[in-house]
């Protein structure tokens, strides 16, 4: 979800929950809880507003007194890993309160030997299964009944030689 926020940021450049509710097909309430933990931990800030209800976010802007504020490219990447990281050790922590059917993960990894063009084509494969299901985020009617918000994380990477050896 807060992934699903940091790539509207980045597409929007300010955000409201009622926005990303629209956008995203959540509630405004559960947007607005993950805007605000998003705030909590710096990566995003309220944007000055002359009065109304609307409260618009924007993504945390750099000063002297804010060195890891939030910025396109390799910034925008490392804060969605790290709230991946966040997610899934949460999910760690709390699966035990999950419906029983759904305290389940499907967490694995591999090493496999494979060329720069290969590594593009397995990813390549990733991307396109994952993309016959994403109709369902913006549209909540396309989703059966039991379907659950589920992170599909995928790193792929080559491994650098061990320094010590």
């Amino acid at each position: 979800m807060r992934t699903a926020l940091l790539r509207l940021f980045e597409a929007e450049g300010t955000v409201t929950a009622t926005l990303a509710a629209q956008r995203l097909g959540y509630s405004s309430g559960l947007c607005s809880f993950h805007l605000r933990q998003l705030a909590r931990h710096g990566v995003i800030e309220p944007v000055p507003v002359n009065g109304g209800r609307a409260r618009p976010w924007r993504l945390r802007q750099a000063g002297v007194d804010q060195p890891q504020a939030a910025t396109p490219g390799n910034d925008f990447d490392r804060l969605a890993r790290r709230l991946e990281d966040e997610s899934y050790q949460r999910w760690l922590a709390h699966r035990d309160r999950a419906e029983p059917l759904w305290q389940q993960d499907e967490a694995f990894s591999s090493v496999v030997y494979l060329t720069p063009d290969e590594l593009t084509q397995v990813a390549d494969s990733v991307r396109r299964l994952l993309a016959g299901f994403q109709h369902r985020e913006a549209d909540p009617a396309t989703r059966p009944a039991d379907a659950r918000p589920v992170a599909a994380v995928t790193r792929l990477f080559p491994l650098l030689p061990d320094a010590s050896r």
